[in-house]
């Protein structure tokens, strides 16, 4: 089971967080939402971080997974399960994947 397991390279980490950063724009949008508005809700110092994001640069801490969950409109549950997915994808796929 172990054997077929797929560890990801550098390039398809780089796609991923890509991917990632895509999605994220797009739950973003559907809130009506511009960076500085997401920025503001989070209270962060930058909203360039959001772009930084959605750009595939960078990640959300993981003490803040909640909080960005609820300013996007997303269930946090489901958030954080397809942030793992981009972020972790062979822990998402021992978890998830039959």
């Amino acid at each position: 089971m172990l054997a077929e397991l797929h560890k990801s390279t550098p390039e398809e980490a780089k796609e991923q967080r890509a991917t990632f950063g895509q999605w994220l724009k797009v739950l973003r949008e559907a809130e009506g939402l511009s960076q500085r508005d997401l920025a503001d809700k989070l209270s962060l110092d930058y909203y360039t971080f959001i772009s930084q994001l959605e750009n595939g640069r960078g990640k959300i801490p993981a003490h803040r997974y909640g909080e960005w969950a609820v300013a996007l409109g997303q269930e946090p549950k489901d958030f954080v399960k397809t942030l793992l997915r981009y972020y972790e994808p062979l822990t998402y796929q021992i978890l998830f994947e039959d």
